[in-house]
């Protein structure tokens, strides 16, 4: 999938939680994350040299960070969400795209969770109260 917007000049953005360290150290996060156990998993999913990295404290990437400011400049209309935690950050950054006015749509098997009924509760409420977006890829 990131293949496929980067080759398609898509802006990929990648919103990540600072895990409470106030660094502001995208780099070394993304270092310290590729270096653990089990980083080779993860590899195939790092951000590529060009590709914009948003840390954030809250669960919304939106949320005291500047991706509006980033995204607006960028002439986005349209979010594409994926990542972890589908209950948590992706559903409530995706509700927040919304009420910044942009279209938002998650990516429903590109997402991880650790509790199903949760997720299914969170992405029911995301698409019928929130006017989100669920689609498979199907890439």
């Amino acid at each position: 999938m990131l293949d496929t917007a980067r080759a398609a000049g898509v802006p990929v953005v990648y919103a990540n939680d600072e895990r409470d360290r106030w660094r502001s150290d995208a780099p070394g996060l993304i270092r310290e994350a590729l270096e653990a156990a089990n980083g080779a998993l993860i590899a195939p999913l790092a951000p590529d040299e060009g590709d914009a990295v948003v840390l954030k404290h809250r669960y919304s990437a939106f949320d005291h960070t500047a991706l509006d400011v980033l995204l607006s400049s960028l002439q986005v209309e349209r979010v594409v969400l994926v990542g972890a935690a589908t209950e948590g950050c992706v559903v409530q950054t995706a509700i927040d795209a919304r009420e910044r006015g942009l279209k938002a749509s998650i990516v429903v098997d590109a997402c991880a969770t650790t509790d199903p009924e949760l997720e299914r509760t969170a992405l029911r409420y995301a698409s019928l109260v929130g006017g989100v977006h669920l689609e498979r890829w199907d890439g």
